[in-house]
């Protein structure tokens, strides 16, 4: 649609509650008013025509005293009361007052004013009466001439839209525009001309190309949007001219608009699949990417660039332009530099893999120096993706590694987490690069600052290292951050001493108290005591004092491992005890802490248990314990990582696998030799055919009743109404389509029928729809459109508004029945990393958890269940969620599910179901449902559509 097809009512700002005034009242005000009371009046006018009212005893008042006045405001208002009035008799002709109109306006057309002849001129664009152009017409010719170009390229719009609807009118049009084109300057003129010879009369308009081609590139953007637009119309209709324009095509790739560069490009691209002009054109997307400063134009750009990756032809000329691409991690926004990282790892080749590595790492380096709320995501992102290189491209590792291993004592958890994710399996898959990972953890092993990172880098050392040498450092490390042991006489003592300090100065005594079961109180040293300086305590001594026994647990299984390993590497007895009674002394003094109440958190049954194994093992030093810490734990992560690497390439298979619809061999069904009887009731064969033709299963194969389509219509009223209606919603992304049949079911003519309607919830009704006049049993159709803002269950509701013809009570009213829209039309599978989910799980502030109600007896059939119902996936590997549950090995499961929202929404859901032994085979499954999300709305609106499927699921 054109500019001058849509319209204008800006200057009308109505109340919506404002007091209706009656006709009479309107006509004083219009002819005795001052202008500002006019413009009032003619306002309320206009509101009222556009909500149904004929008000015909107006039409002469406003002709007589309001179009005279020259007040511009007025002007304009009258050129919307043209518009919307009723400008036809009962009988169907054309009012006898327009023609006083008629001369208003064409003494308007010739006014001294540009912006009365240019506002006069786009109101023309708009009439759908030829009666009233057609006076007109010179006057319009005229403005052709005119000294100022904003009524230059009005008149020619005037022309243009005349020529469209009524081409007897000016059947020289596009003689008089081509001539008007030769001679304009203005560029505004020139495009809204060439625009109109795209569309009357095309031969022209390539001719004028042809003449002013190499002129091109100094134009106006606007205009040479339009060039390039033709360009791309004539090359597809007539594939013989390319040649003919693609140098044009070449030479806008250089303009200085970024608008005129982007289609330039994306017209290349389907003009010709040489590869220099895929070059060309992927170069200028990424030039437009690099110096575009919106985020949004980044990331459209960025799908242009990817969308020219799924070519296989296209792929090998974007291989060469890798560095260009990651010249856009320079952009600060996440999300650009998350899709450029990830495109130029789909496209990096063993020639550019080194060259990709380099900048990566200095990336990682530049990270160090930048404080944003996004660098430490950032960082995370660069680890990923290093990573990845090193598994597609084992060759770089080597120098992956070293820079990566500095970050395990990074500040971001999440980075160095992801550091260590990728030195674990590296460490496992590259044997050649053990000695330099577990020499580098060495070192950088004192500079971790997180537990969670201390925890699996100490489980790494335990696992990998072989030497006696290794041994022994690790060992040594663990001493230092331990410091002196028993830890519980080391800091009593420490303690005391404090207290002794204190006390010299204030001149006390010191007592100690032990209570009755011989442990420590907690109370003396540490807490009627504040010391002047916080002792620095070492980094494994700090946790446990805090109560994180965990840590103690995994310390005992890595000296356990250690211990072993070194008693097969040592023939000497001597070192052998030495050895294993250190081992398991540091084991009993974190026994001997957890009991003695000096930690903040007490040792629990679990960490304790688990150090009492590992004393017992070095006991007894049996083979079977031997292999098992020595050889199962290794080759346990072999399987997950074979899991993982399984579960990547299937997800890669089928992203890449195309589902065929439609065999070559398949028979061929022709629509005039169906067997109606073969058809369904109301089965349209125009429909079968087409869904045939693209594709698609027929309606008899998928959905024999058209189910699926019915589904989506609601019934708004009843059957004994006098309006029946009921509305077929189509929902399409941010859209919601109601297209609402209405019946008048009585033998009186309804007037003025009005759908009103109104939402609830984030969404927006686009437009109101506008009244109707029905005969007795007659039937219409009326569309509205409803905007989506967000991922909430939403309600549209209204009523039907009508007069009948001839009645002289008040109008009548029909409520309609609530439409509910559904969330899962906005909610799509989604993936995410395990830390990325605990992450989101951490931050969301607002769950909702369902109790599981439901007569699904299997524990894996619900879980599908759940899944189809809501749209989510399951982010728990099948081996470790669900083959248990299958085989009916243990009787409950636990995954994690998310989703996604196509308003970058998260939903994030916890199941937690059980089938207890003790109800028997037929008892339904238990457990419960947690649900996270950013947003109120969207954790209610998935718990409501998690209990309401609960209850509609049958026996399985």
């Amino acid at each position: 649609m054109s500019v001058a097809d849509q319209p204008c009512y800006t200057l009308i700002n109505v109340p919506m509650d404002a007091e209706p005034l009656s006709e009479m009242q309107l006509r004083q005000e219009l002819e005795k008013g001052d202008a500002k009371s006019k413009i009032e009046a003619l306002k309320k006018t206009i509101q009222m025509i556009l909500n149904g009212e004929k008000m015909p005893s107006l039409l002469m008042t406003i002709i007589r005293f309001v179009m005279p006045m020259q007040d511009h405001t007025i002007k304009k208002l009258l050129l919307i009361f043209w518009e919307v009035v009723p400008k036809y008799t009962a009988d169907g002709k054309l009012l006898q007052e327009l023609i006083l109109v008629c001369d208003a306006y064409r003494k308007d057309l010739q006014h001294p004013n540009e912006f009365i002849r240019g506002s006069t001129l786009r109101f023309l664009c708009k009439l759908k009466e030829p009666e009233l152009v057609e006076p007109l017409m010179p006057a319009i010719r005229q403005c052709l001439e005119h000294r100022h170009s904003y009524v230059r390229r009005n008149a020619v719009l005037a022309i243009y839209t005349i020529y469209r609807n009524f081409d007897f009118l000016i059947q020289d049009a596009p003689e008089l525009i081509a001539n008007f084109l030769d001679g304009e300057q203005d560029m505004s003129c020139k495009r809204n001309a060439f625009m109109m010879l795209i569309h009357a009369d095309q031969e022209r308009a390539l001719n004028y190309l042809s003449s002013c081609i190499d002129q091109v590139t100094s134009f106006g953007d606007i205009l040479q949007l339009v060039i390039v637009e033709l360009i791309y119309k004539v090359c597809h209709a007539n594939p013989s001219e390319r040649a003919r324009f693609i140098r044009c095509i070449y030479n806008l790739l250089n303009s200085s608009s970024p608008a005129v560069r982007y289609e330039a490009a994306g017209t290349l691209v389907t003009l010709s699949n040489a590869p220099t002009a895929i070059k060309a054109a992927a170069t200028c997307y990424i030039e437009l990417i690099v110096k575009e400063s919106d985020n949004n134009v980044k990331l459209i750009v960025l799908d242009r660039l990817i969308a020219l990756k799924e070519v296989p032809v296209h792929e090998k000329v974007l291989q060469e332009l890798v560095m260009d691409i990651l010249r856009v991690l320079s952009a600060p926004d996440l999300e650009v530099r998350k899709k450029t990282l990830a495109l130029a790892l789909d496209l990096v080749t063993s020639r550019s893999i080194e060259e990709m590595v380099l900048v990566l790492k200095k990336e990682v380096v530049n990270t160090n120096n930048v404080e944003h709320e996004d660098t430490g995501k950032y960082r995370q992102l660069l680890v990923r993706t290093l990573h990845q290189c090193s598994v597609k491209f084992p060759n770089v590792a080597t120098t992956i590694v070293p820079v990566l291993m500095e970050f395990l004592g990074d500040q971001n958890e999440l980075a160095a987490a992801d550091v260590l994710v990728f030195v674990r399996e590296a460490v496992q898959r590259f044997e050649q690069l053990r000695v330099l990972i577990i020499s580098k953890m060495l070192e950088v092993f004192p500079t971790i600052k997180s537990m969670k990172i201390h925890r699996a880098a100490m489980w790494i050392l335990g696992e990998y290292c072989t030497s006696v040498e290794d041994i022994q450092l690790v060992m040594t490390l663990i001493r230092q951050s331990l410091g002196d042991i028993p830890i519980v006489d080391d800091e009593i003592k420490k303690a005391a001493g404090d207290i002794k300090d204190d006390e010299m100065q204030a001149g006390g005594a010191v007592q100690r108290l032990v209570t009755a079961d011989g442990t420590y109180a907690t109370q003396s040293a540490f807490s009627t005591t504040t010391p002047t300086k916080k002792e620095e305590r070492p980094s494994l001594r700090q946790y446990l004092l805090d109560g994180e026994f965990f840590m103690g647990a995994a310390l005992a299984t890595t000296l356990t491992k250690l211990a072993l390993r070194y008693i097969n590497l040592i023939e000497d007895t001597k070192k052998q005890n030495a050895f294993v009674a250190e081992s398991m002394l540091i084991m009993a003094t974190i026994i001997h802490l957890g009991k003695s109440g000096l930690p903040t958190k007490p040792l629990t049954d679990d960490d304790l248990d688990r150090i009492a194994v590992c004393l017992r093992v070095l006991a007894e030093k049996t083979d079977l314990m031997h292999e098992i810490f020595n050889t199962d734990c290794r080759g346990s992560l072999s399987l997950m990582l074979a899991a993982k690497i399984d579960e990547e390439k299937a997800q890669q298979e089928a992203a890449q696998k195309k589902v065929v619809r439609v065999q070559a061999d398949d028979p061929i069904n022709f629509s005039q030799l169906f067997n109606r009887s073969d058809l369904g009731q109301g089965e349209n064969l125009f429909e079968l055919t087409l869904s045939q033709a693209l594709g698609m299963s027929s309606k008899k194969e998928s959905d024999p009743m058209g189910a699926s389509k019915l589904n989506k219509v609601t019934q708004l009223t009843g059957f004994s109404d006098p309006v029946y209606a009921e509305a077929y919603v189509n929902v399409n992304q941010y859209d919601i389509v109601l297209d609402v049949l209405i019946v008048n079911q009585t033998s009186d003519t309804l007037q003025n029928l009005t759908l009103e309607l109104a939402t609830l919830g984030d969404l927006k009704l686009v437009e109101k729809p506008q009244p109707l006049t029905m005969a007795p049993h007659d039937f219409c159709n009326i569309k509205a459109n409803v905007k989506v803002a967000s991922t909430e269950n939403g309600i549209i509701f209204g009523n039907i508004v009508y007069d009948v013809s001839g009645a002289a009570s008040d109008r009548n009213c029909v409520v309609l029945n609530d439409i509910h829209i559904d969330i899962m039309d906005y909610i799509v599978p989604g993936d995410c990393t395990d830390t990325e989910f605990r992450q989101m799980w951490a931050e969301f502030e607002w769950e909702n958890k369902v109790a599981v109600n439901t007569n699904i007896l299997d524990l894996y059939q619900f879980l599908e269940h759940v899944m189809g119902t809501t749209n989510m996936k399951c982010l728990t590997p099948e081996k470790v969620a669900i083959t248990n549950a299958i085989s009916g090995n243990c009787g409950f499961m636990a995954a994690n599910l998310y989703a996604r929202s196509i308003f970058g929404e998260d939903v994030l859901a916890n199941l937690s179901i059980e089938k207890p032994a003790h109800l028997g085979k037929d008892a339904p499954v238990q457990g419960h449902i947690r649900i996270r999300a950013k947003s109120q709305g969207m954790a209610l609106s998935m718990g409501d559509k998690i209990n309401l499927s609960q209850k509609k699921s049958g026996k399985n």
